[in-house]
């Protein structure tokens, strides 16, 4: 069993595909080829020029040498990568829901205590400080 933390840190880098194929795998380090295999097997998506030709961003180049580094260094096959890719992409996907999720409850929590205090936000709230026993009669008028 490995003991080996896997993280993909390219948050950072940019995703507007301009690179060519050639540049991004000179970045990368790695044979075009493997590049191409590496879009059909779904473990980098790239962009397409008007032509057709593959376009790569920074994000590419640094997912691209994540990869290599977990198949070479680690020894993880290609479909354990892919896997580990999608679930990164997963949990950051999550950890966004969960901060937003942290915000909107933050936001409800300061209106209950903008409620409980007494300092209603809108000028159309009145506060009624006494009970009211009145009855109201509504009744729908007549058409004509």
């Amino acid at each position: 069993m490995m003991d080996a933390e896997f993280t993909i840190s390219v948050e950072a880098a940019s995703d507007a595909k301009v690179l060519i194929i050639s540049v991004a795998a000179r970045m990368a380090g790695m044979h075009p080829q493997t590049l191409r295999q590496y879009d059909r097997l779904g473990l980098v998506q790239a962009g397409r020029a008007t032509g057709g030709g593959r376009r790569y961003s920074a994000r590419d180049v640094a997912l691209l040498r994540e990869v290599q580094r977990l198949s070479q260094e680690v020894g993880v096959n290609l479909a354990g990568i892919k896997r580990i890719i999608g679930l990164e992409q997963l949990v950051a996907e999550l950890q966004d829901r969960v901060s937003e999720l942290e915000g909107a409850l933050a936001e409800a929590y300061q209106r209950v205590a903008e409620y409980e205090a007494g300092t209603y936000p809108r000028a159309d709230l009145v506060p009624i400080n006494q009970v009211s026993n009145a009855l109201v009669v509504w009744r729908p008028r007549r058409s004509s």
